[in-house]
């Protein structure tokens, strides 16, 4: 069984272990939220940064 994924735009990189945590990147996705783009906030374990993405394509 293949589960295909939608490619995803990476609009915004946070390191994990900021002092405030998630804030700033919650804070970035809810700004783009507010301008039409639908953004959310996940954690790349690999890097330990979290990511702000889309899953509609940017221009």
């Amino acid at each position: 069984m293949t589960t295909a994924t939608a490619p995803r735009t990476v609009l915004a990189r946070f390191p994990a272990g900021h002092p405030r945590g998630s804030w700033p990147a919650d804070d970035y996705a809810a700004a783009q939220r507010a301008q039409g783009i639908d953004a959310h906030v996940v954690m790349d374990l690999a890097t330990d940064q979290l990511l702000v993405v889309t899953d509609t394509t940017t221009r």
